[in-house]
């Protein structure tokens, strides 16, 4: 199987690194003739607005929101959370997304650059220990429609749970950058737990 990795601008190499680490075969993707060699995507943090308006200027919105509606396994870390949403809170002027998933993101909900943080979550899923989570200029999950199924939360200042990790079908997408850490379980869970689903049939 080989997984793709959306190289338009954001940590890329982090991404394939994690995913070589899982034992599968990952590929950058910058081209139509990369993305229909692929079986799965994931779109890595960086800037959404730029990584929607470059994946246009490069031909592959509308290849890659066609391919996730046909059920292309996908994983989106942080601004990739935001691309595979269906619906945004403060969006850019005229911000596409390739949706995929039924939920309204907020971008940068957790503020600005300097508000980065480390904490550590429990995920649906995966067993002990806690998830490290490292949030920058992170967005969350404002709702979720009835098959979004939440695998991870955390509390806003005033104690309110926003979900930062969640799982439609075969679209998995965090607010958090798990490529960073050195924890490569979040993506050996989309290996194992979603694109394995390609396999089963």
């Amino acid at each position: 199987m080989n997984i793709g990795v959306l190289a338009l601008q954001g940590d890329v190499q982090e991404h394939i690194q994690s995913l070589s680490d899982c034992g599968v075969t990952a590929l950058p993707v910058k081209t139509a003739e990369e993305l229909q060699s692929i079986d799965a995507l994931v779109i890595p943090g960086g800037e959404s607005t730029t990584i929607a308006k470059l994946a246009r200027s490069f031909g592959l919105m509308d290849l890659i929101k066609d391919r996730i509606k046909a059920g292309m396994p996908t994983y989106g870390s942080c601004a990739g959370m935001i691309l595979v949403a269906n619906k945004l809170e403060d969006a850019a002027v005229g911000q596409e997304t390739f949706g995929g998933i039924d939920m309204t993101v907020r971008r940068n909900a957790f503020g600005r650059q300097v508000d980065s943080f480390e904490t550590d979550l429990k995920f649906k899923g995966i067993t002990e220990p806690s998830i490290r989570a490292v949030f920058i200029r992170a967005p969350w999950v404002e709702s979720v429609g009835k098959d979004v199924e939440i695998l991870a939360q955390i509390s806003d200042e005033q104690g309110k749970s926003h979900p930062v990790a969640v799982r439609q079908g075969r679209v998995l997408a965090t607010s958090f950058h798990p490529e960073l850490t050195g924890d490569n379980r979040i993506h050996k869970y989309f290996v194992e737990e979603i694109c394995s689903e390609l396999v089963k049939g």
